[in-house]
C-alpha cells in the first residue's frame, strides 16, 4: 500500500482533449559522429555505454505520422472481432500517462545526448496515443471517458514506474501480437500497421535498463541503497497494481492483465506452457536485433523461464 500511496505523489491535471489534441514535433535527435562507442567490451555506467544505448533509440527512429496512416477495410467478423477486445481504454490510457510521465523526467536532465533520447522517447510514447486514438475512430471503438493526465510530483519514480512497466506488458504483448498474428486474429494489413509500434516498444525496454544501470553507477554511493529500494517499491506498486483481475475505468471494467491474460480473448486454443514458450522466442527475437553490449529486461523473462521448469511441455501436456 505504500507504493501505491506514493505511485499516486502528481498534480497538475491535463485533459484527454488536449494531450490528444495538441501536435506532435518531432524533437532534435541529431547525433554527433564523435559519439560512436568504440568495438569491444563496454563498462557499465561509462560515457560509452550512455552513448550506446542513446544512439541506439536515436538512429532508429521512424518518422511515421499517425494523421496519414491508411487503416485497412476489415470485413465485419474481423472488426466485431477487435472492436470488442477489453484492451482499448487501458491502452489508450497507459499511453497517455506514458507519454507525459517521460517527458516530465526528460526536463530535469541535463546531458544533452541523454535529453535528447528521453525527449524523443517520450514523443514515441504520445505518438502511440495518437495512433489508437485514430485508430478507435476508425473502426468506431466506443471507449470510456478518459480521466484527467497528472503530472507528477515524482518525475523520477513516474520515470520508473513507466519504465518497469512497459517492461512486463511488453514482454507478454511481443507473444500476444504474435499470435494473433499467426492466428489471423489480426489481418495482415492490421499486422503491418501496428509493427512499428511493436519495435518501439522493444527500443524503449532496451533503453529503459540501459538507463537504470547507467543512473545508478553515476550516482553517488550513499544514494544507491536508496535508489535500490525505489526500484524495489516501483516493483511493489506493479504487481499490487496487477494482481487483479480488472480495474474500473470509469465506465464498466476494463481488464488490466490482457497482457498476461489476452490469449483467451483472441480466441486461441493455447496452453500456458506454449503462450510461455511464444513470448520468450518473440522477447529474443525482437531485442536480438540490438547490439549485444546493451542490457536486456531480465527480471519478467527469468521470471517465466523460472516458471516454465515446473511446468510439462506442450508436447507432453
Amino acid at each position: 500500500m505504500m507504493a501505491a500511496a506514493i505511485a499516486t505523489r502528481e498534480f497538475a491535471p491535463l485533459t484527454a482533449a488536449t494531450l490528444t489534441a495538441a501536435p506532435l514535433a518531432v524533437p532534435d535527435i541529431k547525433v554527433d559522429a564523435s559519439t560512436v562507442p568504440p568495438n569491444g567490451p563496454i563498462r557499465l555506467g561509462s560515457e560509452e555505454h550512455k552513448n550506446l544505448f542513446c544512439r541506439t533509440l536515436l538512429t532508429t527512429f521512424d518518422p511515421y505520422k499517425p494523421a496519414v496512416i491508411d487503416w485497412p477495410e476489415l470485413a465485419p467478423d474481423t472488426r466485431d472481432k477487435i472492436t470488442s477486445l477489453p484492451i482499448w481504454d487501458i491502452a489508450v490510457q497507459t499511453e497517455g500517462k506514458a507519454g507525459l510521465r517521460v517527458a516530465t523526467y526528460g526536463k530535469f536532465v541535463q546531458d544533452t545526448m541523454l535529453k535528447r533520447a528521453i525527449a524523443l522517447n517520450a514523443y514515441e510514447e504520445s505518438r502511440h496515443k495518437h495512433v489508437l486514438h485514430n485508430m478507435v475512430q476508425a473502426y468506431g471503438i466506443r471507449l470510456a471517458p478518459e480521466p484527467a493526465y497528472l503530472v507528477p510530483r515524482d518525475a523520477e519514480w513516474a520515470f520508473m514506474v513507466t519504465g518497469y512497466s512497459e517492461c512486463i506488458d511488453s514482454f507478454f504483448a511481443f507473444g500476444l501480437f504474435d499470435l494473433a498474428k499467426r492466428s489471423g486474429f489480426f489481418p495482415p494489413e492490421l499486422v503491418d500497421t501496428f509493427e512499428p509500434v511493436m519495435r518501439e516498444e522493444g527500443r524503449h525496454i532496451l533503453f529503459y535498463v540501459n538507463w537504470v544501470a547507467w543512473h545508478r553507477r553515476n550516482m553517488p554511493l550513499w544514494r544507491r541503497p536508496w535508489f535500490a529500494l525505489k526500484i524495489a517499491a516501483v516493483w511493489a506498486f506493479l504487481i499490487w497494481e496487477r494482481i487483479g483481475i480488472a480495474r474500473d475505468v470509469g465506465n464498466g471494467e476494463q481488464d488490466n492483465n490482457f497482457t498476461v491474460n489476452g490469449a483467451k480473448d483472441l480466441g486461441v486454443d493455447i496452453t500456458i506452457p506454449q503462450l510461455m514458450d511464444i513470448c520468450l522466442a518473440e522477447n529474443d527475437r525482437r531485442l536480438g536485433i540490438y547490439d549485444s553490449r546493451l542490457l536486456r529486461p531480465n527480471f519478467v523473462p527469468r521470471m517465466v523461464q523460472l516458471a516454465r521448469k515446473f511446468m510439462r511441455s506442450p508436447a507432453a501436456a
